[in-house]
């Protein structure tokens, strides 16, 4: 996890000595959104690239295991199908980002796209069976399991990360970091420095590590300052 408020001061600290204006709440919050989905996604395509070359090297097995640890904390093992009409859910408070293997007592459904559901149906050859059962998915977190004698399953899935946000109460027309509502990221700690790279671009704004380092040990004295007095 980071938190959003470590990364919202150091955006704001930047962008001031920068001299590119202010970001609103509201802006820092679209931006670190978009920014934790970049980053989610580039471990899918990273380790997608990595698969298709042939290395037994340690630096490349170290980097496959870093991006899987990243990807890990997003895995959901053996949840349960709540099926009232064969229809598959994510748990409360996630959404699917992607289906892994869904199951059936120990026989594994098969995904197939709607497209093809009429002609599967229409062939005695192809039509599912409680032997060979298929799902569709309906949308981002539904699919829907034939035949309709299947009542209950269990599936792996990635779940899509949390939005993060940074709530905020007004105290003499200034926004303030307010805990109790705030969803910190839900990455790594590792990736505080690039999720502040990120949202900084997306505010149009560059800048250059060194400069980040500097702000961070800033922030870090005055907290400590503070917390002294």
């Amino acid at each position: 996890m980071v938190n959003i408020n470590n990364v919202y001061q150091k955006v704001l600290a930047l962008a001031n000595k920068e001299q590119r204006g202010y970001i609103t709440p509201q802006e820092f919050n679209l931006f670190a959104d978009h920014a934790q989905m970049e980053m989610f996604e580039q471990y899918f395509y990273d380790l997608n690239q990595l698969s298709r070359i042939n290395s037994n090297s340690k630096e490349y097995s170290d980097i496959v295991d870093n991006l899987n640890e990243k990807i890990s904390f997003f895995e959901v093992i053996n949840a349960t199908v709540t099926n009232s009409g064969t229809t598959l859910t994510a748990s409360t408070g996630t959404e699917i980002y992607r289906v892994g293997t869904v199951m059936h007592v120990d026989v594994e459904i098969e995904e197939v796209q709607r497209n093809q559901l009429l002609y599967i149906n229409k062939s005695p050859l192809t039509k599912p069976t409680d032997a060979r059962p298929i799902y569709v998915r309906e949308n981002e977190n539904t699919i829907r399991i034939y035949p309709a004698s299947i009542t209950a399953a269990t599936f792996d899935y990635i779940k899509r990360p949390i939005t993060p946000n940074w709530m905020y109460v007004v105290v003499n027309d200034k926004p303030l970091y307010n805990p109790t509502g705030s969803v910190d990221f839900e990455l790594h700690a590792s990736e505080e420095t690039e999720l502040v790279y990120r949202i900084l671009a997306l505010a149009g704004i560059a800048v250059e590590k060194p400069q980040l380092t500097q702000v961070a040990a800033g922030l870090q004295g005055a907290q400590i300052q503070q917390e002294k007095q």
